[in-house]
C-alpha cells in the first residue's frame, strides 16, 4: 500500500480546482506559468505558487528555460493515487457484486 504521508499530500494538492485545471492543461502538452495563469484569471506569481504545489508533491516537473519556467506532467505521484483508488474500486466492485447475486438469489426465491 502507498505511504498515507504521500497520498495525503497528493489528495490536498489535488483538492484545488485551479490545481486540478493545470493538470488538465497540461495534459495537452508542456506549458509556460504565464500560459497557466492566464486562463484561469490570476496572476503569474499565484500561478506559480499553485505550480509549486504541484511540483512539491510530484505531479509537476519545471524546467527553467531563459526567462520563462517550463511545466509538466510528472506521472509518479498520480500512479500512487491511482494505486490507491483502484485498490478500492476493487474492493467496491466485489462488494457490489456480492450484493447484486444476493438480490439475483432473492428474487429467484420470491417468484
Amino acid at each position: 500500500m502507498v505511504h498515507s504521508e504521500l497520498l495525503d499530500s497528493t489528495f490536498a494538492a489535488l483538492a484545488d480546482s485551479t490545481r486540478r485545471d493545470v493538470l488538465a492543461r497540461l495534459g495537452a502538452g508542456p506549458a509556460t506559468v504565464s500560459e497557466l495563469a492566464e486562463p484561469a484569471g490570476i496572476t503569474v506569481t499565484g500561478m506559480a505558487k499553485h505550480v509549486r504545489v504541484l511540483e512539491e508533491v510530484g505531479l509537476v516537473t519545471t524546467e527553467k528555460v531563459g526567462r520563462t519556467r517550463q511545466c509538466r506532467l510528472g506521472t509518479e505521484r498520480l500512479d500512487d493515487a491511482m494505486l490507491w483508488l483502484n485498490f478500492y474500486q476493487r474492493l467496491w466492485d466485489r462488494r457490489l457484486d456480492g450484493l447484486d447475486a444476493y438480490f439475483t438469489l432473492q428474487k429467484g426465491q420470491d417468484q
